[in-house]
């Protein structure tokens, strides 16, 4: 592998072949000057002839006449088109006897400003190739150079100070005699010698083994050095090693091929200055292709207050005016999908996909077709909504009913039936089992409000769920609540969140589908309900829900829960209430899942898979940062809110015949007053429920509860999604289209 063990920042190098000048024999040689050699840099010296003639020295120019050397900036060096050459040999006729003297041959641009001083011949030179390796070996960054063959050629101070290694132990050495760190993964030096054989730059994560046998982390890139003809003549490559400042330092086999990015990101503006203060000071008269690059640097650091997309969107803009043509035209590509609205959200493919999925997908994710004129949609069952005074009273935890206790002992398993509990409250599951599961988490000592204001709080909720709904109804409601005080604890979840998130979850599942009217999104878009025109077509029950819940509970101070808490905790809890309610809404799916892997699952999985725990506080940075807790949250009601193909079969079958009931219902009424039919599978005369079953958890469920699952570790859900998707595919496979197999 050429130089993987550091990393090189410059642009593209070219390299030329050294040879004897043409005018090596010019009058001119003898005016040079002469300067003792630096055995510091690493670079022979010849020995003298029976002619004493001056070695080859070694130096790095600026291809283009617009660039510098090198910028030495904060003790750091930045090599812009380097070049390697070598000086022509002269004579010295001025000391003949002096073997350790070079002669460095003009590597200013020539339309660099010469000064009087600077025009004495052979002085300017000098100090340019002085600089050159002064900033080299003064660079914090490590830096090696090996030939075309990859033996090492030079390694700089700070390589040795890094890697542990003296000079003379590298030099003449092939890259393949120094020894490997064992974290790299097997395939990465055969992609990293792929890639630069062919002339091309690599940068990325690597592991390099210091002399004294730890592993370090660097990221490094390698840049050939092209010369005559074509061919490589050398590998220049840089490293800055990532420490302890940079928490990816155990990545995973992911992170090496990701990070780079983040890499290059988080450090672009500076370097990106630094070029551009060098180019305003010494190169007056560019061509048009460094004009080109100074109005790019100018473009990204001209708007003091700009969005991280349009941050991207310039940096590539920039990348593009110096890319190959395949490289821009990909650029192109990407920069189309960063100018689209939804990021997260995958494209659907075309029509002939499964239809199942398509009328999943329209009738869950979409805000519906534009109206048609003259459609209204008033819900048949629209009544006022139930306030206290209409209730009966609500009995204490401690007075609820024998069999109904019964029936929730074992509350806290994921296998709770839902539908016994049911059936036993008499279809009021919701004002039972919340009492026991918020009595189990506290709620009313951290909110500070009576038991009895609690109770009542929960009948008024449940109240405003409609009954006659197969789906949407308060045992819905009673399932999610289930499932999200499952959620909470578990012990990934517990170190994430805190009580007041704990207590914001609770009640956002409490009354996340208040006042559903059976329909979706798209019907009530469709149809010109009013709620679909109050709240503009967008989350349209979603935004319902969470209002109607605070209007109900704030209307009357016998069921305020809120009542007395402090000003800043109720906003910061009424908040975090709707942003869950509204993270159930579908059109927000992937991004929701999205984010959540990218920002927690896989920084997580960098450091437990390279690190164990012991990196706690790395670990707790990440899960309990507040813009993680929001993630967690959406993340946690959104599995709760759509759980049912992971509890146990009966109950993914029950579920599974009563949101089939209510879409049957949905579509029977949609062709009744001539609205467009969302979900034209979901016709009762129709529909198989095993292929509807089957799309809904390959489109929406596997990857989201892998991610969760990841987070949370739920094995025995999975279990029984395995289970429950298996049961599908046989009734599938069979042409069979209703919920279970006939009797035998």
């Amino acid at each position: 592998m050429g130089c993987a063990s550091s990393i090189h920042i410059s642009d593209r190098v070219v390299y030329h072949s050294g040879k004897e000048s043409e005018d090596s024999h010019s009058p001119q040689q003898t005016n040079t000057t002469q300067h003792q050699g630096n055995p510091a840099s690493g670079l022979p010296i010849k020995p003298p002839c029976c002619k004493v003639r001056e070695p080859t020295f070694i130096t790095f120019f600026t291809e283009t006449q617009e660039q510098n050397v090198c910028v030495f900036i904060q003790f750091k060096v930045v090599l812009q088109k380097a070049s390697f050459a070598y000086g022509k040999e002269s004579e010295d006729s001025h000391s003949p006897q002096q073997t350790n003297t070079t002669s460095i041959k003009e590597i200013l641009p020539r339309d660099y400003p010469k000064t009087p001083v600077l025009q004495e011949e052979g002085k300017g030179s000098a100090w340019a190739g002085n600089a050159i390796f002064t900033a080299l070996e003064q660079s914090q960054e490590a830096i090696e150079i090996t030939s075309e063959d990859q033996v090492i050629q030079y390694v700089n101070p700070a390589y040795e100070s890094i890697m542990g290694y003296q000079r003379g132990e590298l030099i003449g050495k092939e890259i393949i005699e120094v020894p490997k760190s064992e974290k790299n993964k097997p395939d990465l030096l055969e992609t990293i010698n792929s890639c630069i054989r062919k002339g091309k730059e690599w940068q990325g994560i690597y592991y390099a083994k210091k002399k004294n046998g730890d592993s370090i982390q660097q990221n490094v890139k390698i840049t050939p050095v092209i010369g005559q003809g074509g061919k490589i003549r050398h590998y220049v490559s840089i490293n800055w090693p990532l420490h302890d400042n940079n928490k990816s330092d155990k990545s995973t086999e992911r992170v090496q091929a990701e990070s780079q990015t983040d890499i290059q990101s988080s450090k672009h503006k500076d370097r990106r200055k630094g070029s551009l203060d060098v180019r305003s000071t010494t190169s007056r008269g560019s061509d048009g292709s460094s004009q080109r690059r100074h109005s790019s640097m100018a473009r990204i650091h001209s708007m003091t207050i700009e969005a991280p997309i349009t941050k991207v969107i310039n940096i590539i803009n920039a990348a593009q005016e110096s890319s190959p043509m395949p490289v821009a035209e990909a650029l192109d590509r990407v920069l189309e999908i960063l100018r689209t609205t939804e990021l997260y959200s995958p494209q659907l493919g075309t029509k002939d996909e499964d239809p199942h999925t398509n009328d999943l997908v329209g009738g869950l994710m979409m805000d519906g077709l534009r109206r048609l004129s003259g459609n209204e949609y008033i819900l048949a069952t629209k009544q006022p909504h139930h306030v206290l005074s209409h209730l009966t009273t609500p009995l204490s935890l401690n007075d609820i009913p024998p069999r109904i206790a019964q029936t929730m002992e074992n509350e806290d398993s994921w296998d709770f039936d839902i539908v016994n509990l049911e059936a036993a409250t008499m279809k009021r599951p919701l004002t039972y089992l919340g009492m026991k599961i918020f009595s189990r988490f506290g709620v009313c000592e951290f909110l500070n409000c009576p038991e009895a204001t609690l109770r009542s709080w929960l009948q008024v909720i449940e109240a405003n769920y409609h009954s006659s709904n197969s789906y949407h109804n308060s045992s819905h409601a009673a399932d999610v609540l289930h499932a999200t005080a499952y959620f909470l604890g578990k012990e990934r979840v517990k170190q994430s969140l805190d009580p007041i998130d704990e207590v914001a979850a609770l009640i956002a599942a409490t009354v996340h589908d208040v006042d559903h009217p059976g329909r979706t999104n798209s019907f009530l878009c469709n149809a010109g309900s009013e709620l679909a025109i109050l709240y503009n077509d967008t989350a349209v029950l979603e935004s319902h829900h969470a209002a109607l819940a605070f209007q109900i509970t704030t209307r009357d101070d016998k069921c305020n829960i809120f009542k007395n808490i402090e000003r800043n905790e109720y906003r910061t809890l009424r908040q975090a209430i709707i942003d869950m309610v509204l993270a159930t809404e579908m059109t927000k799916h992937f991004e929701h899942v999205n984010k959540f892997v990218n920002s927690i699952n896989k920084p997580l999985a960098a450091l437990e898979e390279n690190g164990g725990n012991n990196d706690e506080e790395s670990v707790k940075s990440v899960l309990t940062s507040p813009e993680n807790r929001i993630l967690v949250k959406r993340m946690l009601i959104k599995c709760a809110d759509i759980s049912n193909p992971c509890r146990p079969q009966e109950l993914c079958i029950e579920w599974a015949g009563r949101i089939s009931e209510e879409y049957f219902a949905q579509t029977d009424e949609e062709k009744r007053q001539g609205l467009p039919v969302v979900m034209p599978v979901f016709d009762r005369n129709t529909c198989s429920i095993p292929k509807s079953q089957i799309s809904f958890i390959d489109y929406f469920i596997t990857d989201m509860f892998d991610a969760w699952d990841a987070f949370a570790d739920l094995p025995n859900l999975m279990q029984h999604l395995d289970n429950n998707f298996k049961y599908w595919k046989g009734l599938d496979e069979k042409k069979l289209h209703s919920l279970r197999p006939p009797p035998e």
